[in-house]
């Protein structure tokens, strides 16, 4: 399926071009494609150079956890949630620890830790694989949750509504964790009735209905912070958290008599390993997002949507946000600098800028994270895992268009 989507990219890339360049005498277009072509290149290396230093570190520190005990630790706490949504994962296997550490790692929206940590869940993921070429079960599954990962903290996004000016910058939180929850749950129970897991147990549900009321009680807490409070507790306790958790691991690992520095060393070597593997994987899916965004045919699809609304009498005021929409699941720079902009002409407190903003926090980079997750052990056949990913994006998106009609009329 990726290599009918890739391939899809680019015809229909080029085919637009040709109509903007013979029939709109829009000349200028395949020279823009072809810097495009350039500039994405060059950003692959420029991000796999950015990668090296903090996944090195990270599988540093993951290879000393998993020597003195801690990751099997985790995994033994973890193991009856596993064993039902990835039960060909064996129990206690290191695998549980890491993917559960990269999903801690998304919810408190540490990016920098995130991208190691799920490299290094992916690669142990691969150790159980059967057919190193075709993504299995548990690995479709941890890259649907990735792609469609609930963010506590989305901090990022109040910090642009603030420079540009929004009178509560916090106040899209509630929808953004509406909205993320539903592509969440999407993505789940999607992968879940593909592959047939039953995860409808008394056991299993209780445990489950036990964490979202944990979840609510929280969140109730945190909308009744103001933005400056917000923004400082999340500092403080996911940055004391991820550095207790490092210096822990230290202190465990020499306790039990490991050569903390070698240890640290052969992790890092991994790293910079993982980080050369994934440029061509990388390198293939920004050429060909850039040249969607080049060519036009996103500002295409976006025209259309909004004729076909105005001649259904619909609301057309979600139609200007909608290019986040179109580039969050290719781009995340690209939704970004989308928001800004979306904001920037249409006001932070707009129904635009809100629903902008809202869309940005509702799903990850789906094509991004499926390039430099698989790509990083050679997976070839992604089977469900993009159907899946789209299904959950596009179930975020739905759910930050009406959590926008409903708390913003």
């Amino acid at each position: 399926m990726l290599n009918k989507i890739w391939l899809t990219f680019f015809t229909l890339s080029f085919a637009w071009a040709l109509v903007q360049g013979f029939v709109f005498d829009d000349g200028l277009i395949f020279q823009r494609m072809m810097q495009s072509v350039f500039d994405m290149a060059k950003l692959t290396v420029e991000l796999a150079i950015g990668l090296i230093g903090v996944m090195a570190f990270w599988l540093g520190i993951s290879r000393i956890a998993e020597q003195n005990g801690m990751i099997e630790k985790l995994s033994q706490w973890l193991a009856p949630f596993f064993q039902r949504v990835m039960p060909e994962i064996p129990s206690q296997h290191p695998a549980t620890g890491h993917v559960t550490m990269n999903m801690a790692a998304n919810m408190l929206g540490l990016d920098n830790a995130a991208t190691p940590l799920g490299l290094k869940a992916m690669r142990s993921l691969q150790e159980l694989n059967p057919n190193k070429d075709t993504a299995s079960n548990a690995q479709v599954l941890f890259l649907v949750l990735n792609t469609s990962s609930i963010t506590l903290f989305p901090i990022t996004v109040f910090m642009y509504r603030a420079q540009q000016g929004a009178a509560n910058p916090t106040d899209v939180f509630l929808p953004i964790l509406l909205a993320t929850c539903a592509s969440t749950l999407v993505g789940f129970f999607a992968v879940c009735l593909i592959q047939r897991i039953n995860i409808w147990q008394g056991k299993f549900l209780a445990g489950m209905a036990l964490i979202f009321a944990c979840f609510a009680a929280f969140l109730v807490w945190l909308i009744s912070l103001p933005i400056t409070t917000l923004e400082y507790q999340s500092s403080v306790w996911a940055n004391l958290l991820l550095l207790s958790f490092i210096v822990g691991v230290l202190i465990v690992g020499h306790f039990k008599k490991i050569a903390v520095y070698q240890e640290f060393v052969e992790g890092a070597k991994e790293g910079f390993q993982v980080a050369i593997t994934i440029i061509p994987f990388l390198l293939a899916m920004l050429v060909a997002i850039g040249l969607l965004r080049a060519s036009g045919v996103l500002e295409g699809l976006l025209q259309l949507i909004t004729l076909f609304i105005a001649v259904i009498n619909g609301d057309t005021r979600f139609v200007d946000a909608l290019p986040v929409a179109f580039l969050k699941p290719l781009s995340g720079s690209g939704a970004r600098a989308m928001m800004v902009e979306v904001m920037n002409n249409q006001g932070a407190d707009s129904f635009a800028g809100r629903l902008a903003s809202i869309m940005q926090g509702s799903t990850e980079t789906t094509f991004y994270v499926l390039a430099v997750y698989f790509g990083s052990v050679g997976i070839r056949y992604t089977r469900h895992a993009i159907s899946c990913g789209l299904l959950a994006d596009l179930a975020g998106i739905s759910a930050a268009i009406g959590a926008t009609y409903w708390f913003y009329g």
